[in-house]
């Protein structure tokens, strides 16, 4: 079959090398000219301050160096201004002895204020514990003595088209914007700053959250998968998304209404929608976690020969665990939605339930409808992170830039998506861990779950984290009674920075 897409580009490559303007257009050259030579004088921002804080019961002295680091291509020339804020302890007399750990946010498109002012950071912005919206400002940002300051240097990374980080000369930063490409570039940061901080022979982690889950297995191995190899220590995960096709609800991809499963319970749980309601969150989704592979899914894949007799008996099941009606289920086929259950569960309160944190509920302007306005667990904390981070920069790291830091770039539908030949909806990253932890005999990973969380559900990384070619002795799995910010409950912050501690301290 002809192709119309080969056709158009064999024409404009005819008449652009047949036409002497086009070859030899010299505005053209002229403006690449000074993109790149604007890309040149760019001298990248820099802002060191000097601080002191007690961390876990030890008293650190630290230095903040808040700025830019140049990223440069092959010709040299340099490509992007990547922005982080690192943490270093001072008086080390043996960086050998002191572990350095990268962490980013996802999104994709998204900046690292999440856990910066969240969760590892000197300071965090204090919010409502108990899945209150965080109303306007002023928001305490307030000492954080449980930070793993004491344990690890931590540098935090902008990738590029998010927080002050940019594309430089005639670079653009949706060049930046790709599973690959992304992960390239934050792989070159890492080794920028290894080398600039000497900093080769220390122990490294590295860890993201959400999307930052799947950076990290993607820049794991840009780091390890050549011959100049950076070999780690350890992945922090935390909100998992390894496998795409877990995220696809749609027709005929039953497992990923299995993969919701579990969150749907704890969710009804929470809520009181659940009849002979256990005494833990915990016990009741693993109820779920045994009905979801022993009878749910094998039901789903029987579709039409699934019979009447199993079919009620699975409806019946499939009720408790996710507090619908079996009504509302069999009009739904046994298949329901995150969308349509966000809406459903508490329709009848005029409420609907948070994606990423199903402990938040919004009300509605109306009650009908098959999916909610807004999530109630987004627009909850969104005011106060943006609020902190700007104002903790120029306040605490004396950062002073001409550009807006950006929180949420919103780029996720102009991101790249192809990996290995595959797409959106058609790959998996988990092989990658899997064949680090295959050639680094020593690698461990750290998989951090909320129970409400619906953006990153905890079936989701368990499934994909038991196959792969992951090695199951060198993975810890903890789960804590909050959503895919897990550090905005409280309790549930102290114990992740307790976990993480811990892990970071068993190299």
């Amino acid at each position: 079959m002809f192709s119309v897409r080969l056709a158009c580009g064999a024409l404009a490559m005819a008449l652009a090398i047949g036409s002497p303007a086009a070859a030899q257009d010299p505005s053209a050259s002229h403006t690449k000219n000074e993109a790149g030579a604007k890309a040149e004088a760019h001298a990248p921002r820099s802002f060191t301050t000097e601080h002191e804080g007690t961390f876990n019961g030890s008293r650190v002295r630290y230095r903040a160096v808040a700025g830019e680091t140049l990223l440069r291509g092959d010709d040299g020339e340099p490509t992007a201004a990547m922005f982080s804020v690192a943490y270093l302890k001072k008086g080390v007399d043996d960086p050998t002895e002191r572990p350095v750990t990268f962490l980013f946010n996802g999104g994709p498109g998204s900046a690292s204020l999440w856990l910066h002012m969240g969760a590892f950071g000197p300071k965090r912005v204090a919010i409502p514990s108990d899945a209150r919206d965080d109303g306007p400002p002023p928001y305490p940002i307030v000492d954080n003595p449980r930070a793993i300051l004491d344990v690890t240097d931590i540098v935090f990374i902008d990738p590029v088209g998010t927080g002050y980080s940019h594309a430089l000369g005639d670079h653009e930063d949706k060049d930046f914007w790709g599973v690959h490409q992304d992960a390239r570039s934050v792989a070159q940061f890492i080794r920028q700053w290894l080398t600039a901080n000497g900093r080769w022979n220390s122990p490294k982690f590295l860890g993201g959250e959400s999307y930052g889950t799947l950076r990290t297995a993607a820049v794991t191995r840009e780091l390890e998968g050549g011959y100049n190899d950076v070999a780690l220590n350890g992945l922090i995960l935390i909100s998992s998304v390894l496998d795409m096709a877990h995220d696809a609800t749609g027709p005929g991809n039953d497992l990923a209404f299995a993969m919701l499963l579990p969150t749907m319970a704890a969710t009804a749980w929470y809520h009181d929608q659940v009849a002979d309601k256990p005494k833990t969150v915990a016990a009741f989704v693993e109820e779920a976690r045994v009905f979801a592979r022993e009878e749910y899914v094998p039901a789903l894949l029987k579709g039409m020969d699934l019979g009447d007799a199993e079919r009620a008996a699975v409806r019946a099941k499939l009720a408790r665990f996710t507090g619908l009606s079996e009504a509302y289920l069999d009009q739904s086929n046994l298949r329901v939605t995150l969308w349509r259950f966000m809406k459903e569960l508490l329709r009848d309160q005029n409420k609907v339930v948070g994606r990423l944190d199903s402990r938040y509920t919004g009300t509605e302007r109306i009650a009908a409808g098959s999916s909610p306005e807004v999530d109630p667990s987004f627009v909850g904390i969104d005011g106060a992170y943006t609020a902190a981070i700007n104002h903790y920069m120029r306040a605490a790291l004396d950062v002073e830039m001409d550009r807006e830091y950006s929180v949420i770039s919103g780029l996720g539908g102009r991101w790249d998506w192809t990996i290995d030949g595959g797409g959106r909806f058609n790959f998996n990253v988990a092989p990658y861990i899997g064949q680090a932890m295959r050639q680094n005999s020593g690698l461990r990973v750290f998989n951090a779950a909320g129970y409400y969380d619906f953006a990153t559900p905890v079936f989701s990384a368990e499934h994909s984290l038991s196959r792969n070619g992951v090695a199951p002795e060198r993975i810890t799995f903890k789960y804590y009674e909050a959503g895919h910010m897990m550090y905005i409950h409280e309790p549930s912050l102290k114990a992740l920075l307790s976990d993480v501690r811990a892990f970071i301290k068993a190299r």
